[in-house]
């Protein structure tokens, strides 16, 4: 089984010295692998987007064949993120009228242009203001699989 620390590990291995300030972080889930680098000082995001592209996708390439998962790329500069060529993928959800509202509603506002993109956008905002107890539940979690792993199993 594939960790989150193989994923990194590669990354770790692969990504060209000077490319980033200090190593890249990289999130997964079970579609998509993202390797974020803060540039360094002088180093513009398109400039740096066109001088390494050949040598992303070459890294991108083993990973996805290796992981069997699409990668994606970002850096950071001055504070700001820029993500190259993300994934967008359709998550199923079952929402109930006053839920599909909210949604309807952001799109009539012109908030978003779809039902789809206005729960990105609140998704978003969730994770950009409930930041803390996200990482409290994440860190929760943690001890939840610690304890399920030292637990009685069926076989």
């Amino acid at each position: 089984m594939t960790t989150l620390e193989d994923i990194r590990s590669l990354f770790q291995s692969q990504v060209p010295q000077g490319w980033f300030e200090g190593a890249p972080t990289v999130e997964a889930d079970d579609e998509e692998i993202l390797c974020v680098g803060t540039l360094p000082p002088g180093e513009s995001v398109d400039g740096f987007r066109e001088r390494t592209r050949a040598e992303r996708m070459a890294i991108a390439g083993e990973v996805e064949a290796r992981f069997r998962r699409k990668v994606s790329w970002g850096v950071e500069r001055d504070g700001a993120t820029t993500l190259f060529t993300t994934l967008n993928t359709p998550v199923m959800t079952r929402l109930r009228l006053p839920e599909r509202s909210v949604l309807d509603t952001l799109v009539e506002a012109g908030v978003a242009r779809s039902r789809s993109e206005a729960l990105a956008w609140c998704v978003k905002l969730v994770g950009r203001h409930q930041a803390e107890w996200i990482e409290d539940l994440r860190e929760a979690l943690k001890g939840v699989k610690h304890a399920r792993a030292g637990g009685p199993t069926l076989i």
